[in-house]
């Protein structure tokens, strides 16, 4: 017997439809917003989409299981793009640090930052690990996030970087998506002096050893200093595509000149932490697909001022995506609604922007928006409804969860009850 499901009476139904590729310039303000506004689900799957008139009068609309939207927000899940869920535990010394006015640096010299982190992921057991990180993703789901990619990268040997990359495997039996990545993070202090060497095996050990075990299905890598070179981050990543791989590049703050015109020449999904940026690469971008995802809680987390050029991306006509960055280092916090309003008030983006940056375009950077993102016939119902009647509420207030119910899939993963006031 079929599942119906009818979510019906939205005052704001934010179906996100448009154009097949990621939503650029004024695509990227369009919501494909319905008042009144209804969604049929058979399956787990939208089989209709509008006005909930129309949906309420159907045959199939008469056997569902009603969900009363009335006075409420509907939309897609939220689609985080880029996290580190496998990364150990809260790193509590390092922030009182941090907040004393310590330096990276100076907490490096101490022992904390990534060399504790690794240390962390190589002494606690597989278990520990997705143990915390299926809290984390708990988390992200309280938040609206459906869907979520998540990479290595903190390990820093071979043995913690395959143990993080089958906690991600375990991680995808979960309801919600998450896809994995595996992050080579430059050259380590130990191979600098022949770096080349390190390259070399890289691409005939343990690209080919992630490739066999089917432990990601993306390959990223740092293209700035202290990371990959333009020269290395070309042979790496050619590799990586040989072995079926989809790419993406970190391409943070000082990045290698051409670290960006290299991910476009070679057909990357994203590229990540995007801040140095010139008008003539944001151009570049404007003429293909690779998406540029901006990760405002690392900047905010870390005291920083200098946030992605949000503005001037979106009117050059590149496609823009956000994610939280979530990892216990520099941006510990799996609040999609929090980055969105972070975009609005530091990156000057309007609430429409930041939603579908959040959303369609977020599925594109995974390439998955051919099912998720966007509430359309056909795809799957990952879908949000918030305890506000508008969508701009969400950058409004901060800190805030506005998160009512979860479904992914169909099926409803949270709803939040009515707090109850005691009878006098």
């Amino acid at each position: 017997m079929k599942q119906v499901t009818l979510i019906r009476g939205a005052r704001q139904l934010l179906t996100l439809r448009g154009p097949s590729g990621p939503r650029r310039g004024a695509d990227l303000r369009n919501l494909g917003l319905i008042q009144d506004g209804a969604v049929l689900v058979v399956d787990g799957s939208i089989q209709e989409v509008g006005s909930s008139r129309r949906l309420e009068n159907l045959a199939l609309a008469r056997q569902a299981v009603e969900i009363d939207a009335t006075g409420r927000v509907v939309m897609p899940g939220f689609v985080d793009s880029h996290t580190h869920l496998v990364s150990g535990p809260p790193r509590l010394i390092d922030y009182e640090m941090r907040m004393a006015g310590a330096s990276r640096e100076d907490i490096a010299l101490a022992g904390g930052g990534i060399v504790a982190l690794s240390k962390a992921i190589g002494e606690l057991s597989t278990h520990a690990l997705a143990t915390q990180a299926l809290h984390s993703i708990e988390e992200a789901v309280r938040h609206g996030t459906t869907t979520m990619e998540t990479k290595s990268g903190f390990g820093m040997t071979e043995a913690y970087e395959m143990k993080i990359l089958r906690v991600h495997a375990e991680l995808q039996k979960q309801p919600v998506t998450v896809v994995s990545t595996f992050l080579s993070d430059g050259i380590p202090p130990g191979d600098r002096a022949q770096p080349d060497r390190y390259i070399d095996w890289l691409c005939s050990h343990l690209l080919p050893l992630v490739n066999r075990r089917r432990l990601a299905e993306f390959v990223d890598a740092r293209c700035e200093p202290g990371g990959f070179t333009i020269q290395q981050a070309r042979r790496y990543f050619n590799v990586a595509r040989q072995l079926g791989f989809g790419l993406k590049m970190h391409a943070g703050s000082g990045s290698n000149a051409g670290a960006i015109r290299l991910s476009v020449e070679l057909g990357a999904a994203s590229v990540d932490h995007v801040i140095d940026v010139s008008e003539e690469e944001a151009v570049l971008l404007a003429q293909f697909n690779t998406v540029a995802t901006l990760l405002p809680g690392a900047v905010f987390y870390l005291g920083g001022q200098r946030y992605a050029p949000a503005r001037m991306l979106i009117d050059s006509g590149a496609a823009v995506a956000l994610a939280t960055n979530y990892n216990p280092e520099t941006s510990p916090s799996q609040n999609m609604q929090m980055t969105i309003a972070l975009a609005c008030r530091e990156m000057r983006m309007t609430p429409a922007e930041a939603l579908a940056a959040s959303t369609i375009n977020g599925a594109h950077a995974l390439r998955r928006a051919s099912g998720i993102g966007s509430l359309e016939i056909g795809k799957s119902a990952d879908l949000l409804m918030l305890s506000v009647p508008d969508y701009r509420e969400i950058p409004y207030h901060f800190g805030v969860n506005l998160v009512d119910l979860v479904m992914k899939n169909g099926a409803t993963l949270l709803q939040r009850s009515e707090v109850k006031w005691p009878a006098r």
